[in-house]
């Protein structure tokens, strides 16, 4: 299996590793490299791609804001000397982050995965493919944590940082509630507190203005009883 390639990235120096990392990979063929997202947007318009290597900070289009353009999506890579941006891309179906210098071990790691996934798609008929909806966060100053959206139960603020609660860890990263919240899927996760952002489905029990999920009891802040009771409750009159 050979999978098609393409990179685009407005240095040339980034091209050229990623050109001689791929070289090194006989299941990869690079196809076309870009400077900008827009010629890239035009060439895929014509042709079939398995991955694409895409940068961020790009002129006309930057990455993100490519990715987001397309209905369709290949693999997508990111290679980026900014690690801030991870959260977003992940959302956006990345499937890694790489961030530059990208070592050829950290490359070969990325590229197996996506070998993985492909293979399982061919072997799968009649059927997609699609890893469950995740974020990335940071939980220390380089690594990155994967955490699927459907094992989040609450997220809670603890003044500059926040914590994840899943049903077997507790992540704790440098975030805000609000930012953390709005980055979330808004029909599957509920502010309902200063301190509290709850999973819907999660929630096991409401009693007057407080929820219980994952066996603890959380209050529903009074700016946010109705809008709370709305969506956890859509079909009673309350």
């Amino acid at each position: 299996m050979i999978l098609k390639v393409i990179a685009i990235d407005d240095e040339p120096l980034a091209i050229n590793v990623l050109k001689n990392y791929i070289s090194k990979v006989k299941q990869l063929q690079l196809v076309e490299t870009f400077s900008n997202a827009v010629d890239a947007s035009s060439y895929l318009r014509d042709h079939q791609v398995d991955i694409m290597f895409l940068d961020i900070n790009m002129p006309m289009l930057d990455g993100l804001e490519f990715l987001g353009t397309l209905q369709k999506k290949p693999f997508v890579i990111m290679t980026t000397a900014h690690e801030e941006h991870a959260l977003k891309s992940f959302e956006l179906e990345a499937i890694d982050y790489l961030v530059k210098p990208i070592s050829l071990p950290r490359f070969l790691k990325s590229v197996d995965r996506v070998i993985g996934l492909k293979q399982g798609a061919v072997k799968t008929v009649g059927n997609d493919v699609k890893e469950k909806p995740s974020i990335f966060v940071k939980v220390d100053k380089k690594k990155l944590q994967k955490i699927f959206l459907d094992e989040i139960m609450v997220v809670e603020s603890l003044k500059d940082y926040i914590r994840i609660i899943t049903p077997t860890s507790k992540y704790i990263i440098h975030s805000t509630l609000s930012s953390f919240t709005d980055d979330l899927p808004s029909n599957r996760f509920l502010r309902i507190h200063r301190s509290y952002t709850i999973a819907i489905d999660k929630v096991s029990v409401v009693e007057g203005n407080s929820v219980e999920v994952g066996g603890l009891r959380y209050t529903i802040g009074r700016s946010y009883l109705n809008e709370a009771k709305s969506r956890i409750l859509p079909n009673f009159n309350l």
